[in-house]
């Protein structure tokens, strides 16, 4: 991967230069169109103002402010870099009535549906390890993560919150689809697989 050497975002037309590839990203209506990288690593939607797909490209590219470089300094259960789910829904532009997170994986058809506003400015999405995409065996292509979830204080927000392989964010009104275990068998049972 080069060096981002130039960005500007999220509105209008963004350049993401790389000293070997150029990526051009346009918004058009509610569509990002990227032309270059095209590898998905993430999709969001739902009630959102831009949804769209977002590559590893891009998020390597996101505004630093939003990055977090070796998240261990924060949690010392994760390794690697994130970007902060704020941040990301800053991009897309959260619509005031979304008020759940659904995060979904389509490699183990894992569907998590938490309330927003207690992990907005706590969770963080785990992106890349030693400078590369985060691997399928560490979690990625998305590692959602909320450090120390037992002080959200709710019981819809518990361990299983912290979803691996996450490839689909979706922002709803109201709870969305989640078959999270519900009870300690179940839970244990998806720990076992």
């Amino acid at each position: 991967m080069g060096i981002v050497t130039s960005v500007t975002m999220p509105i209008g037309i963004f350049q993401v230069v790389y000293s070997h590839l150029k990526i051009f990203s346009i918004w058009i209506g509610s569509e990002v169109k990227t032309i270059g990288d095209r590898t998905l690593t993430l999709r969001i939607d739902g009630e959102v103002d831009r949804p769209g797909e977002l590559t590893y490209a891009e998020l390597v590219a996101f505004d630093e402010k939003y990055q977090i470089v070796d998240i261990h300094q924060i949690d010392p259960r994760w390794r690697g870099d994130a970007i902060k789910l704020a941040g990301l829904l800053l991009y897309v532009g959260v619509a005031k009535t979304a008020d759940y997170l659904g995060l979904h994986s389509s490699h183990d058809d894992f569907h998590a549906s938490i309330p927003l506003e207690t992990v907005l400015d706590r969770a963080f999405l785990i992106y890349r390890i030693d400078g590369q995409p985060l691997p399928l065996k560490r979690g990625g292509p998305i590692r959602f993560a909320i450090p120390d979830f037992a002080a959200c204080h709710t019981d819809e927000i518990d361990e299983c919150a912290n979803v691996k392989f996450v490839d689909h964010i979706e922002l709803t009104v109201g709870k969305g689809f989640d078959n999270r275990p519900e009870d300690d068998q179940e839970h244990e049972a998806l720990h076992r697989k």
